[in-house]
């Protein structure tokens, strides 16, 4: 038999009432989105020089906060590297460690507490201040210490927070986090971030993938393309094609330059109309002049142009027009484009 939680009855569990835990929710939701509204409120001036001194830094936002905010900071900076602002996270105590040898004059520091008087924060705040890295602070209470020392003051002081004691950083929590964004997106703004420059910062993520995978990478190319002449008897065209499982085969000249396609469904409809079909060559059945994409073009424009005309697969040609490759819609599901 387990023993119940320190710090909690085995009997607490019993004494849990739905209706008020819902009740609960909902209150906390309603607090915290009051917490982000007042932010509008006291966010003025300060907030644009903010901005305006992090564009102006030749080094890093070194981000500080302790327990809670210090979580907060750590995803503070994680967003601000992720969006083209070079930015780190310090532990204010293991800056007092040796860690305050990360921060450089050429830096500026983002301290984030509530109070304003961490110990470990306010510890080193002459020191900061020594080595003359600007220093900005997000507290709820100005005239703390942090407030103080800082250059510029974003104030994220909340009425309450939605912990029912009024202790637990819940709201206080969530604005911090909200005036984070709130600087990581101005910043991205001002400094003309595009997707493209997003997707670099996470190659592994689905923007990554689409923004920054080539079609020259995931496309079937070599032998592994289906591809016969024009002459090429129709037995001969159907043993390419199964032999390939693209489900197409193209239909090219001696240079290697695409006459046209012959699909799966070009099959089917002539079964559905009774086409003899011993006698015929590939030139006989083909869709002439069918669409083709360049191999030097990202690999969802490939899934785009399939999307668009309703087609299952095309053909890849090279800057001469000569047949390189073929993608289908499994090659590109398989490389998690689609």
């Amino acid at each position: 038999m387990s023993a119940a939680p320190t710090g909690a009855s085995s009997s607490s569990v019993a004494r849990l009432d739905p209706a008020r835990a819902l009740k609960l929710a909902h209150e906390t939701f309603d607090i915290e989105a009051a917490a982000i509204q007042g932010l509008k409120l006291r966010t003025g001036d300060a907030f644009g020089k903010a901005v305006a001194a992090i564009l102006a830094l030749s080094g890093r936002v070194v981000v500080m906060g302790m327990g809670k905010s210090g979580h907060i900071g750590r995803k503070i900076a994680a967003t601000l590297a992720s969006t083209g602002t070079p930015a780190m996270f310090v532990h204010p105590a293991e800056a007092s460690h040796g860690d305050l040898g990360m921060v450089q004059p050429h830096d500026l520091v983002l301290a984030i507490s509530n109070g304003g008087e961490s110990d470990e924060l306010t510890a080193i705040l002459p020191l900061l201040k020594r080595i003359g890295a600007p220093l900005i602070a997000m507290t709820g209470r100005a005239r703390s210490t942090l407030g103080r020392h800082a250059d510029i003051v974003l104030d994220t002081g909340v009425e309450k927070e939605a912990c029912p004691l009024n202790l637990a950083p819940t709201a206080s929590t969530t604005a911090q986090l909200a005036l984070g964004d709130a600087l990581a997106v101005a910043l991205l703004d001002a400094r003309g971030f595009r997707p493209e420059d997003f997707a670099r910062s996470h190659p592994g993520g689905a923007l990554g993938r689409k923004l920054l995978t080539l079609l020259a990478d995931v496309m079937r190319s070599g032998d592994a393309v289906p591809r016969v002449g024009a002459e090429t008897g129709f037995t001969d065209l159907m043993r390419e094609m199964s032999r390939k499982g693209l489900g197409a085969s193209a239909v090219t000249d001696d240079e290697g330059r695409v006459l046209g396609i012959f699909t799966d469904g070009d099959l089917r409809r002539l079964v559905e109309k009774g086409t003899d079909l011993r006698g015929l060559r590939a030139r006989d059945v083909m869709h002439p002049n069918p669409r083709t994409i360049r191999d030097d073009v990202l690999a969802v424009e490939a899934a785009e142009l399939m999307e668009t005309h309703r087609i299952t697969s095309v053909l890849v040609v090279d800057a001469s027009q000569r047949l390189c490759g073929a993608v289908n819609t499994n090659d590109l599901m398989r490389a998690k484009v689609i």
